[in-house]
């Protein structure tokens, strides 16, 4: 697209509204997202994935949800992190999309669980793409019981290096959505609100996620950064039968739901640099076997390997004997069930688990996979 034909385009339709989701790894972003395509109705959405690693598992399970008739496009951004400086497809992928604006209605972005979500805002607002694209929201979403068991305490390297991008990602969020809360009562989730509080003082407001689902309503269409915007007010919670009553008693008690008063917030964006070049620790690696994996012995090699090694991360396809599995695990914390979705998010008759950690020994994480499955993993 030429620069002389870019202005033509922006004035012809009002510019395309953009939501960033961001977290820590393991939050439970893509799952959200998951949800949200399912509610989305009649919206025309575009999502952007961007997975630190080489293998794109996010992509392949929001694909599972698209109905065919080209109402959710995807595009994968793997090997390295979006919008950072030495990102040469962003600013393209979004001027593409720029261009089919009659066949959009709302850009999603899930950055990587390692960037911060800043760069991205940041790049939204530069003379290419600020034409086009407008800042809609940015979204936090949060393993709420990680939070709660003080995994962001300081106390060793690994933890300190993971407060200090957790709270970054906190502070760049207009929305902190409390994820992964099923069966927590008023208490632990007040004491959520609590923490996040203190660590982001600034955010606007918080809401929650039961079933890993959020209401469409408090995720798209917020408008927050349109100049002259009106803050936006709460609806009912739409949620499963039986949730509707919690949400509703839950959501009046939260402070972060006195939606009044408040000017636009200014994120005072600056160019943030690629974290990984102060600290090169944050590594990924993927590892695969051809043998049918039995789910409970899997499981436990994986939550062996995150105890002996700095894992923080393990996500991917696995070949079952009784069929595909969908494994994701938070450190220690392993689910390895039935994808749901068949072939079409699996990988054939072998299993590709990407893992994320710092400094990690990809030789002994293999060695230990391999001792406890019965099967070699390369």
């Amino acid at each position: 697209m030429s620069a002389a034909s870019a202005p033509a385009l922006a004035n012809a339709t009002p510019p395309i509204p953009v939501t960033v989701v961001t977290g820590f790894l393991g939050a439970g972003k893509t799952t959200l997202l998951r949800a949200l395509v399912q509610r989305r109705q009649s919206r025309r959405l575009a999502l952007l994935i961007n997975e630190f690693g080489e293998v794109a598992i996010d992509g392949d399970l929001l694909r599972a949800e698209g109905d065919g008739q080209g109402q959710v496009q995807i595009q994968d951004f793997a090997h390295g992190l979006i919008a950072y400086g030495d990102d040469e497809q962003f600013v393209p992928a979004m001027l593409a999309l720029a261009a089919r604006r009659a066949q959009i209605d709302h850009v999603l972005i899930e950055t990587s669980g390692l960037a911060l979500p800043s760069a991205v805002m940041e790049v939204l607002q530069s003379p290419e793409l600020a034409p086009h694209f407008v800042l809609d929201a940015t979204l936090a979403v949060v393993d709420t019981p990680l939070l709660l068991e003080e995994a962001f305490a300081s106390g060793n390297v690994v933890r300190d290096a993971t407060a200090s991008l957790f709270r970054q990602q906190l502070e760049c969020a207009d929305v902190v959505v409390l994820n992964k809360i099923d069966g927590m009562d008023e208490a632990p989730l007040l004491q959520a609100e609590a923490v996040v509080r203190a660590l982001a003082p600034n955010v606007r407001f918080l809401e929650l996620a039961y079933g890993a689902r959020l209401d469409i309503r408090l995720a798209l269409g917020l408008r927050l950064h349109q100049a002259g915007a009106t803050v936006h007010h709460h609806y009912t919670p739409v949620g499963m039968p039986g949730e509707r009553a919690t949400v509703a008693a839950n959501q009046r008690r939260f402070n972060g739901h006195a939606h009044s008063g408040l000017g636009v917030h200014s994120h005072g964006l600056s160019t943030h640099k690629h974290f990984h070049e102060q600290d090169p620790g944050w590594q990924s690696f993927t590892l695969r076997s051809t043998v049918p994996q039995d789910p409970e012995r899997l499981r436990q090699a994986v939550a062996a390997a995150a105890l002996a090694e700095p894992i923080l991360r393990t996500k991917g396809f696995v070949h079952g004997a009784d069929g595909p599995l969908l494994l994701q695990a938070v450190r220690a914390r392993v689910v390895a069930a039935a994808s749901g979705q068949g072939s079409a998010v699996g990988r054939g008759n072998h299993s590709e688990l990407v893992f994320i950690g710092y400094h990690p020994s990809r030789s002994k994480v293999a060695r230990i996979l391999a001792e406890r499955t019965g099967a070699d993993w390369t």
